[in-house]
């Protein structure tokens, strides 16, 4: 199933997306959000009957999750962006956090910091709790807590996240806007292996990565599981799963300017156009 929010900034309304049609879910749930995910609002969906068929036709599409408690990062979860960023692949995890309210819809402008000559793009699988995860016992466990994934761009300012950071990433990460999310929220079961997917960005339409999730260092199940040993990860909560090479760090692209647009796509998630401007 996939599960999308469609409408103004603050006002968007819950939709079923299926073979080209769009479903109004407002009968069934007020939001895609983690109150909808925790009361087993999946289910309720697929149960539904006579939702009504809508036309979306040029209305903006919102991030398909409302309101996620946490976003949480892992940065060099890829062996190549790690050497390009002048790194050695991480023995474990690195996580960092992402300020809830960066989230944006997939279309959304992306706005550039005041004093900003870093901005960056990052194509990024990133994964939506369905269930409280909470030390769970080993990786193979850890599935079961995921309600879908989702296509992500984790825009980052390099200078702010290492220049400036104090040795923290968040401050680089967290500006307005610099998370946009979706289309489409993706249900685990129609999604499939999520280490089989093929990740690509362009800039202006240049190619600039073009990877597999099969190359992450750690994998989503081990993420979910390693995560839950140190903090309680709740429905509607996002995980950013690491970019692949290909960014502007690794010194062979410039970095993003006013009027530049980043594209980001994923197998079976969509694709994403963001246009930069100012902020």
């Amino acid at each position: 199933m996939r599960f999308m929010r469609v409408g103004p900034v603050g006002r968007e309304r819950p939709v079923l997306h299926v073979d080209g049609r769009h479903f109004d879910l407002s009968s069934v749930t007020a939001d895609i959000d983690g109150e909808f995910l925790a009361g087993d609002g999946i289910r309720r969906v697929r149960e539904a009957a006579d939702l009504p068929e809508i036309d979306v036709s040029g209305q903006r599409v919102g991030a398909p999750i409302a309101g996620p408690g946490v976003v949480l990062c892992v940065g060099q979860n890829y062996a190549a962006h790690a050497a390009e960023s002048g790194a050695a692949p991480p023995t474990d995890p690195i996580i960092f956090y992402k300020a809830p309210n960066t989230v944006v819809g997939p279309y959304d402008e992306v706005l550039i910091p005041p004093g900003s000559t870093k901005t960056d793009w990052e194509v990024e699988l990133a994964v939506v709790i369905g269930r409280q995860a909470r030390y769970l016992a080993s990786p193979a466990d850890a599935l079961g807590h995921i309600a879908g994934y989702v296509l992500s761009n984790d825009v980052s300012e390099r200078d702010f996240q290492l220049a400036v950071s104090g040795g923290q990433w968040s401050k680089g990460k967290s500006c307005e806007t610099f998370q946009p999310l979706g289309p489409w929220l993706v249900t685990a079961d129609e999604l499939g292996d999520p280490q089989a997917l093929r990740l690509r960005s362009w800039v202006n339409g240049e190619p600039r990565q073009d990877s597999s999730t099969k190359d992450m260092i750690f994998d989503v199940a081990y993420l979910v599981w390693h995560l839950s040993q140190y903090t309680v990860l709740d429905p509607g909560d996002v995980i950013n799963t690491g970019t692949p090479q290909g960014v502007a760090l690794s010194g062979r692209f410039p970095y993003l300017a006013a009027g530049d647009v980043m594209e980001v796509e994923i197998d079976g998630l969509g694709r994403q156009r963001s246009t930069l401007r100012d902020a």
